[in-house]
């Protein structure tokens, strides 16, 4: 396991108290499993992701990521819609510990209010959080 200081946590993205984050380009906002998450599950073996069109609320369930330690569940930062799901997933679920910020992001979302996202945390909150 990492230490909390070796983490890779992009300033760009914003990250939520269940250890997923989320990244505004345009209208669009990616979500995806940050790599504190990644890493303390361990080898992930499967992934299951919603259909294109699903829509969810913020706080949802939206899908689980198994690893060869537990399952556990995802949840929706934002209520909207989904435009897009990462299909490489499915042949290759390790692209989540390989770069999960890049090639294992999981979902793309059209926001109903983007402003949903502000009360996500900053880098420094995150980690702050992190080391209690």
């Amino acid at each position: 396991m990492k230490e909390i200081n070796d983490l890779n946590l992009p300033d760009d993205v914003k990250y939520t108290k269940d250890h997923e984050w989320a990244k505004v380009s345009g209208d669009i906002v990616t979500i995806g499993i940050n790599d504190y998450a990644q890493d303390q599950l361990g080898e992930i073996v499967f992934v299951e992701l919603p259909e294109v069109g699903d829509t969810f609320s913020e706080g949802d369930e939206f899908g689980s990521v198994e690893s060869v330690k537990a399952v556990s569940e995802i949840y929706i930062p934002i209520s909207g819609e989904i435009v897009e799901i990462n299909e490489d997933l499915e042949e290759a679920p390790e692209l989540v510990n390989e770069s999960c910020y890049d090639g294992g992001w999981l979902i793309k979302v059209k926001p109903e209010d983007i402003t949903q996202l502000d009360v996500l945390m900053d880098k420094a909150a995150y980690l702050d959080m992190l080391k209690g």
